[in-house]
Order: C-alpha cells, then structure tokens, then sequence
C-alpha cells in the first residue's frame, strides 16, 4: 500500500521532474529567483529591524525627557506650601484634600499632552502580590483619556517602581475602558516614578507614550520593501531568462543539429551570428561538423572500395579456383599411383581447396551484409527440423571426436517466422563448433518456446571461455587461442556471420562461458518476424554451471539442516535440474549485439593452464 500511494503521489509529478531535469534554463531562472528572494529577505529583515530600532530608541529618548519634565512638575506641586495668595492658592486649598489634589492633577499634566501621551497615577501598594485593590499600587487609580489604569500598567513595572527608586520603563499595551466604546488596544512605552502627594504620602506616577505613528511608520517601510523587494525578485528573474535564454539558445540548436548530424543528416550546419563567443562556437562546431563530414565520407568511400575489392577478388579467384579445383581433383583421383609423400601433398591440396572455397564463400557473405544487401526470407519452419539436420551432418565429426550430441526440448513443435537457410548455417557452426572444443565430452542441443520468442542453446562441456572472451568471440578471425590448429577447416568467420544472421532475424545471439567448464551459445529468434523481443525461454548460463550448482548446492544444505540435522554431513552433489520452457527470464541487456547478456565466471584456483585455453571464433 505504501508503494502504490508513493506511485500514486510521483505519477504527476513526473511531467514537472522531466521538465527541470530537461530545462537547463528553467533551473538557471530558479535558482536565480530563490537566491533573489533569500537576499531580498535578508536585506528586508536587516533593515527592518534598523528602522524599527531607530523609531524606538527615539521614542525612547523623547520619552523619558518628557516624562522626566512631568515627574519634576508633579513633585514640584506636591512640595509648594499651602498659601492664601499667589497662583497656586486655590490648588493648594483644595490640596489637603489629596484625592482632589490628584484628579486635578493628572488632568492637569494629561492636558499638555495632546493625544501624546496618557497620564495614570497608582496610589501606593503594600509591596506585597496577595491581589486585591490595594495590592501593588492600585488603590486610588486614576486615569487620564478613559484609559484603564491597572490593565495598561504591567505587573512587573508596578512592582520595580513599589520595591526601588528612579524612574523605570517598559513596552506594554494602552486598554480602555467601556466609556472609550470599542477603542482597540494600542502599543505603548509606559514610563512610571514613585512620587509624594501634599500628605507625603507615596503614589506613583505613570507616562503612557502611544507607538501608533512609530508603528504606521514601520508598516510604511515594511510595505515599501515587500514591493520593492518582489519587483526586484521579478526584475532579477527576467534578466536571468533573457541572458541564459542568450546562451541556451545556441546550445539548443547545437544540440538538435548534432541530433540530426548522428541521424546521417551530414549537410546540418548552425546559423552564425555575430563576433561572440557563441559565434565562434558555432563557427567551431561548423568547422567540425565538416571536418566530420568529410572524413566519413572519406570512410564511406574506403569502405565502399573494400567491399568491391572484396567482392570483386572473391568473384575474379572463382575462375582460377574453378581451373585449380579440376586439377586437383585429377591429380587426387590419382594419388594411388603415386608414392607416399606426393599422395599425401595431393590430399592436402584437396583438403585446403575446400577450405579456400569456404572462405570465399564467407567473404561473399560477409560482403553482402557489409553492404546492407542481404535479403530475409522468412517463412514459418519448425526449428526442430532445423536442428536434427544440422546434427545429422555433424554426425561424422562427433563419431571422430568421440562425442555425443543429446537434444532436449523436441518433444514439442518450435514454430517460428525464420530464413531456414540461415538458421541452419547459424547452428551448423555453433554445433560444431562445440564437438570441436567440447573436449570428447557431451554436446547438448536444447530447444524451448515461450511468449514470443523461441531460442536454440548448443552448450558443450570443453574448455569453456576465459574472462572477456564471451563479447570477443563473435569478431572477425578472431581465436582464443592462435597456436590452436583448425582441425576442422574452419575459416574463422562462422561466428561473425551466425551474429549477423541473428540480427538479420532482428533476435540475439549470446555467449557465456566458464574456464574449465564449458560454454553455452544461445540463439533467441522472434516466434513472429518483426515482432520485438523482450527475453528469452532459456537463461543464458545453464543451470549446471560451477555457480549454478555451489548455489543450488547450499540452499539444499540449508534446508536439509533445518528439516533434519542430523543429516547436515551428507553432501552429496546434486544433479542438475532441467530448465523450464515455458520460463522466460529477462537477460541482463537485451539489446547489446554482440554478445549481449554474456557472463563469464573467472576460473577457480588450483585450475590447470591446460584448461584457460579459450574456444575458437570460428
């Protein structure tokens, strides 16, 4: 369930992840943007916070100043002597009457104010916190503009102005009262000092400083850089698409030319422009796309001469060969008249005619698929048909060898759309190829349908393929060994053709092999011609192989022990098992010819240099 909801969430997602893995310019452009708005940001923060320190530390200052004037008039008043005359004396009459005298006070010092500020005088608390409205100076509150007096005075600062002396601050919240109507809360800096009334009683005197305009300002420059700061992202990321969109252009084009150079079109140059570096790219890329052009071309022609010499000196020696051929036959005819050694030198004169002959033959071949006239022609055949004449005529060769050759699978028609000639030739060559290095042993022909493929493995039990020889094997003249002699008149391009034959059928042709253990060769055809292959019903390494049987060989101890271990000492070997036809494994490349999917296991210790010799290409 976890893997379908994580397929189900990457399903449409996938258009996105391809666009930015393709898009060499949306990412540049991405980037660009992110690293924009991370500046941006930054600098905002930066100078948000400037300003924002600046406002208040003005605020601050002008604060205090004026708050410090007001602390002097307040205690200016409360130590004027109480007289009948001067400007003071009706103050001062009504001034033994502290209550009195505070209202008109904070009225008095409210009113120089001016909306700037809100004055609030606290009488004095008993210093302790056990609540109640005598606790912490709050008895007698009074209040200037309907502000509420004990919500709009912090707890903490209540408390450092009852316990110590000076004048103390802190940013707190103005709240009003029911009478203000729905007045919303509004910063402020409070200011607060502990006074003496007329009685000499202690009160305290608080200073309410709004921080509305120093807040709308702040907003102001926080709108301003959020505007300017997006402009600048936006701004910055139509530079970052113009001047990449400058350079990807180019490479873009470059890039669908070189696309369309690899497709045979050799004439596609780029449209120069300019004195600029990409102009001298292109100018470059002209310049190698003729120089290129000039030597396949060059190339195109080489070869076109080498397959016309070949194919012209493999018709002009038939003649010749024919006259020469005649006369060896005369002359082999007649070797019982003849004394010993002139009798044998007329037998090998036969014997390298014929391989001569099949060497022409091959190099015809070989010329035609080079080429491309080499002509299909499928028709449904049962392979099995195929197979039995291939190992009829290898017949003589195994009876010399000692060899005998078994064939598994044929029990049941293998049907499939296929050049009967072709395919003869093909397994003609893998069969006796492995009588000729199977060392006497065992030659085993095994034959298996499934899905849309039918295939044909030749495995021998000879010396097997040394490491890097399963991808070599099917290259021209090419032998694993060159002091090993050809006893079977081999010209060294079986396996070449065989692979072109395989790809004529659009199938595969694969090698695996072990030292010391055999090879296997594997033909993979489509039931259907034209029919894509997707695997094959016979797994290239055989099931007998060395690691195929220490794996099957372990698990059975495995299981052994856990069922009875008492009998965890038995290790007898196991036999090998029969594939299965009706399996179709995937090969590890299936497309890769040749040799596609071939596996070689590197030779054990202890292995003798007798048995590293590798098998002949031919």
């Amino acid at each position: 369930m976890l893997r379908l909801f994580v397929r189900l969430v990457r399903r449409p997602l996938l258009p996105a992840v391809r666009l930015w893995r393709r898009n060499i310019q949306l990412r540049v452009v991405a980037a660009t943007l992110l690293i924009s708005l991370a500046v941006v940001l930054a600098l905002g923060f930066v100078v948000i916070a400037q300003v924002s320190t600046g406002l208040l530390d003005a605020k601050e200052e002008a604060a205090q100043s004026q708050a410090a004037g007001g602390f002097a008039v307040a205690q200016e008043k409360a130590n004027t002597p109480a007289t009948v005359d001067g400007p003071d004396a009706t103050d001062n009459r009504v001034g033994r009457d502290a209550s009195t005298w505070m209202n008109s006070l904070v009225k008095q010092l409210a009113s120089g104010g001016q909306t700037a500020f809100e004055v609030v005088a606290l009488g004095a608390g008993t210093g302790v916190e056990q609540g109640g409205p005598n606790a912490l100076g709050v008895r007698g509150a009074r209040a200037s503009g309907n502000v509420d007096p004990t919500a709009s005075v912090p707890l903490g600062l209540r408390q450092a102005v009852n316990h110590a002396t000076g004048a103390f601050k802190t940013f707190s919240e103005i709240r009003y009262t029911a009478g203000a109507g729905e007045k919303a809360p509004e910063p402020a800096l409070v200011v607060g000092k502990r006074l003496t009334d007329i009685n000499g009683e202690p009160y305290d005197l608080y200073y309410l400083f709004p921080l509305t305009q120093e807040e709308e300002s702040l907003n102001l420059v926080k709108v301003t850089i959020s505007t300017a700061g997006l402009f600048v992202v936006v701004l910055l990321g139509g530079i970052a698409w113009l001047v990449v969109r400058q350079v990807v252009t180019p490479v873009r084009m470059a890039a669908g030319i070189a696309e369309r150079l690899s497709d045979g079109r050799l004439q596609e140059r780029m449209k120069v422009t300019g004195e600029d570096d990409i102009a001298r790219l292109g100018e470059a890329f002209n310049k190698m796309a003729q120089n290129l052009q000039n030597k396949i071309q060059q190339l195109e022609d080489l070869s076109r001469m080498q397959r016309r010499f070949v194919s012209d000196v493999s018709h002009e020696l038939r003649t010749p060969l024919t006259t020469v051929r005649m006369a060896a036959d005369v002359i082999h005819d007649a070797r019982v008249d003849f004394d010993p050694v002139t009798a044998r030198s007329a037998e090998l004169l036969a014997g390298q005619l014929d391989r001569f002959e099949s060497l022409l033959s091959d190099l015809l071949e070989i010329s035609r698929f080079d080429a491309g006239a080499a002509a299909l022609e499928a028709e449904p055949i049962d392979l099995r048909d195929v197979v039995h004449r291939v190992i009829g005529g290898a017949e003589p060769l195994a009876e010399h060898k000692g060899t005998r050759i078994r064939v598994l699978g044929d029990t049941q028609p293998v049907i499939a759309e296929a050049d009967s000639r072709r395919v003869e030739r093909v397994l003609r060559n893998l069969v006796v190829n492995a009588v000729e290095h199977g060392e006497g042993r065992d030659v085993v022909v095994r034959l298996a349908s499934a899905g849309g493929a039918v295939a044909v493995a030749v495995r021998d039990y000879g010396v097997g393929l040394k490491p890097g020889e399963a991808t070599r094997v099917f290259n021209r003249f090419w032998r694993a060994d060159p002091a090993r002699a050809r006893t079977t008149g081999g010209t060294g391009l079986g396996l070449s053709i065989a692979v072109e034959d395989a790809r004529l059928h659009g199938g595969w042709l694969q090698a695996w092999g072990e030292p010391g253990g055999g090879s296997q060769f594997r033909l993979t055809l489509p039931r259907t011609a034209d029919e894509p292959l997707r695997g094959s019903p016979i797994p290239l390494e055989p099931e007998d192989s060395r690691g195929n049987r220490a794996r099957a060989a372990a698990e059975a101890a495995g299981s052994a022990a856990e069922r009875q271990p008492a009998d965890a000492g038995d290790r007898s070997p196991i036999p090998p098992r029969s594939p299965v036809a009706n399996a179709m494994p995937v090969p590890a490349d299936p497309t890769a010819l040749p040799g596609s999917g071939a596996r070689v296991v590197a030779r054990p210790a202890g292995q003798s240099a007798q048995e590293d010799r590798g098998a002949d290409g031919g």
